[in-house]
Order: structure tokens, then sequence, then C-alpha cells
């Protein structure tokens, strides 16, 4: 579905109409006497108001900020917001294709990976660690939660994340042996065998 196809259906969703039906609804529940279903759909409610809620303070505050700046550079610094981008993915209208979403989730986490491939049937997306210098395996589980916690807020398709082992991805170190006297240092040579 499209951007223009959702704010068209967000326009003709009338905000008070909305607002009746979600107390009928609630109303139902409690008149059916369960009061466990009853408490957790005002849960429900009071927490997709708090999440919306920031969502829209956030997007907002994005706008307070822009006067005099491009808009393109405005959209680009709501986009990189995490609650603001997982609201778009959300209902369909994030403007970036889903590479440059997973682009953005991996920007976001602080050991840098790379993607080696990202298969769509199966929501696979396989990692091998962009990092120099050590072994790549202390602290491997969390790097991958903080991936797989960006890749939820930017790009949800993604189901699955595979990385890669440290050792398929470094080379092996070189192993110095020996090293060579300095050039100009004369050695000291065993003296041949039957001199006095």
């Amino acid at each position: 579905m499209s951007v223009t196809t959702h704010t068209a259906a967000a326009k003709a969703l009338d905000a008070e109409q909305a607002g009746r039906r979600i107390e009928e609804m609630l109303e139902q529940l409690t008149a059916a006497g369960d009061r466990k279903a009853s408490a957790a759909a005002e849960e429900l409610v009071r927490v997709l108001m708090d999440f919306y809620g920031a969502g829209l303070a956030r997007i907002l505050d994005g706008l307070r900020a822009a006067p005099g700046r491009e808009t393109g550079d405005t959209l680009d610094e709501l986009l990189g917001d995490e609650l603001v981008s997982s609201l778009l993915v959300l209902h369909d209208l994030h403007p970036e294709d889903m590479g440059t979403r997973i682009g953005r989730a991996l920007a976001a986490v602080r050991d840098p990976v790379e993607v080696v491939t990202f298969d769509e049937s199966t929501g696979t997306l396989r990692l091998r660690s962009a990092g120099t210098g050590g072994c790549g395996c202390t602290g491997a589980s969390s790097a991958q939660q903080s991936v797989e916690n960006a890749l939820a807020c930017f790009a949800p398709e993604v189901t699955t994340v595979e990385m890669e082992p440290a050792s398929a991805t470094q080379e092996p170190a070189l192993l110095q042996i020996g090293t060579r006297p300095p050039q100009g240092v004369a050695t000291a040579r065993p003296a041949p065998a039957g001199t006095p």
C-alpha cells in the first residue's frame, strides 16, 4: 500500500468516531464480566496511547528544530529515530526501501557489521563483523542482540540474524618464528673442530 493511500485512509478516519468505538469496545468487555480481559484491554489501550504519543512528540520535536534547515535533513533525522521509524514501518508509511532501512539499523549499532546476504523469502539476514582487532568472540551475543533490537525498529522484515564466525572473517595472523641479526653486527661463530 502506498503512502498516498495510507494518508487518504487516515483522513477518512474520524478521530471522534474512533474514540467512541474504542470506548464501546472497552464497555463491551466490561459488560461481559471478564475482569481480566477488561483490565488487559484497558492496559493495551494505555500502552498504545503512550507508544503513539511518544512517537508524535518526537516528530514534533524534530519539526520544531527544523526552521531554517533543509526539509531533507529534518526528514533524514526523523527517519533515523528508532521510535519514529518503527511507527512508520508499522503502518507501511516508511518512505525508504528495506535495504536502506537495514543499513540504518546496522549504522545504529556500536559494533560494525556488514551484510553478507539477505533472503527475503525467509527473512534471514547473514552478517559478518566489520571490526578490526580482537577475536570477535567477546560480547558476540550482546552484539547480535543489539543488531536484532535495531532491526526490529528499522526493518522488522528481518526475522532471523545469523553472524558468520569471527574465524571466517579475519585473515590468519602472521606468526614470526625468529629474526635475523641486524646487518653489520658480527656474530660469534663456533671454532672449527680440532683447533686449540
